[in-house]
């Protein structure tokens, strides 16, 4: 007698159309920008080698790291697409305490990469890794646990906020350290805005957000060159050889790009005028040689990044799956405000900070881990789109919208 085989239901992966589009857009477009405001510098460390195959030409110099990044990147984000939330939800504290403990490493003298003065790197297998990149990933799905397990507590108790915030202030104590003011400025809305999001009382985090605003003024006045910088940007032009001079060549990008831009590759600033134009202003060179076009054009493509995260958070908590929406919401927080830093930065309208911007800017650490971030965006997607499929009579009308 022939048993019957049992079918076993394997389980679909659902791709957003629209945040596949928006973050694949973005990815590319930051190669080629990073491509274009490096080019220079393959040519300054051929320096004669023409028998190192990664420099004998200028194109295979941070061309190709930044392509092996992408790599390594989309390689990562299929692992963490294909891990179920439930596991990352068990996984999330053991996740922020492996973060800490990377962020004691890297002040350990032989262990950290110092680069400008900062302590911020990890050399692992070639590849420099920024561990406070790290650190936000794994806050996000920390804290989007800790609200999902004390869910009353937030709404119900001011000990609701502070408790995450106790070992969070551990976490930038030590990026303060580094120094990375920036980061632990990140991560602080990542985690606030979460618990707004989870029903916090608008009375408490008031309070709670005027809290981390008076100390973060008060780390700017007792740095002086956090004061330097603040001081800066209210007046870009009256030292542009000295303390203005990232801020006023960055203005100058802005000024020459116009309306369509210099041309792609044309850009002048680049050319060891802008500092870090392949990094940290990777937004000028875009403003410079794109202009006003490719600007509203990379801000429209973050703003349907963020816009997709939390419709995906939307249906998620709808769906009642409260971890990955938050998870969702996180993310969205994280890519939203990072991008906002750094593009404000770039056009004068905020003191110079030291954060990329996500999918585009140049660096191994932050490639990889914001392909990750996105990857798990899509697995949140994903699991949701399955539930609904599976119970289609319960589906709501926002998820149908959504």
């Amino acid at each position: 007698m022939i048993k019957p085989t049992k079918s076993k239901h394997k389980e679909a992966f659902h791709f957003d159309s629209l945040l596949s589009l928006a973050s694949a857009s973005i990815i590319l477009l930051g190669y080629v920008m990073v491509a274009s405001s490096s080019l220079h510098w393959g040519v300054s460390k051929v320096d004669g080698s023409l028998f190192d195959p990664l420099f004998a030409a200028p194109f295979k110099h941070e061309i190709v790291k930044q392509l092996i990044h992408i790599g390594l990147g989309l390689f990562l984000g299929v692992i963490v697409a294909r891990t179920p939330m439930r596991q990352w939800q068990r996984m999330g504290p053991w996740l922020f305490i492996v973060g800490l403990l990377l962020l004691v490493i890297v002040l350990i003298p032989g262990l950290g990469v110092k680069v400008n003065g900062s302590i911020r790197w990890l050399q692992i297998a070639g590849l420099r890794i920024q561990v406070s990149e790290i650190v936000k990933f794994f806050a996000v799905i920390y804290m989007a646990g800790y609200v999902t397990r004390h869910h009353k507590s937030i709404r119900q108790s001011a000990f609701g906020l502070i408790k995450p915030l106790m070992l969070f202030s551990v976490a930038c104590v030590l990026l303060l350290l580094e120094p990375d003011f920036g980061s632990s400025v990140v991560i602080l809305i990542i985690a606030m805005g979460i618990m707004f999001l989870a029903g916090a009382r608008l009375s408490q985090f008031i309070l709670l957000f005027s809290l981390v605003g008076a100390m973060a003024a008060l780390m700017v006045l007792i740095s002086p060159y956090r004061m330097q910088r603040v001081t800066s940007y209210t007046n870009p032009w009256d030292d542009v050889k000295g303390t203005d001079y990232q801020l006023a060549n960055a203005l100058i990008s802005f000024g020459r790009g116009e309306w369509s831009g210099v041309g792609l590759g044309s850009g002048v600033q680049k050319l060891f005028y802008l500092p870090e134009a392949h990094t940290d202003f990777l937004f000028s060179v875009i403003a410079e040689e794109l202009g006003f076009l490719g600007v509203v054009a990379v801000i429209l493509l973050f703003a349907i990044l963020v816009w997709r995260s939390f419709s995906i958070g939307k249906a998620a908590e709808t769906a009642g799956e409260g971890f990955s929406a938050y998870i969702a919401y996180g993310l969205g927080i994280w890519f939203g405000f990072q991008a906002f830093v750094n593009m404000g930065v770039n056009m004068g309208v905020l003191p110079t900070k030291g954060l990329t911007l996500p999918l585009m800017s140049y660096g191994g650490g932050s490639m990889m881990i914001m392909c990750c971030a996105v990857a798990l965006l899509f697995r949140v997607h994903s699991e949701t789109a399955e539930l609904n499929a599976s119970t289609p009579k319960e589906r709501s009308g926002i998820w149908a919208k959504v």
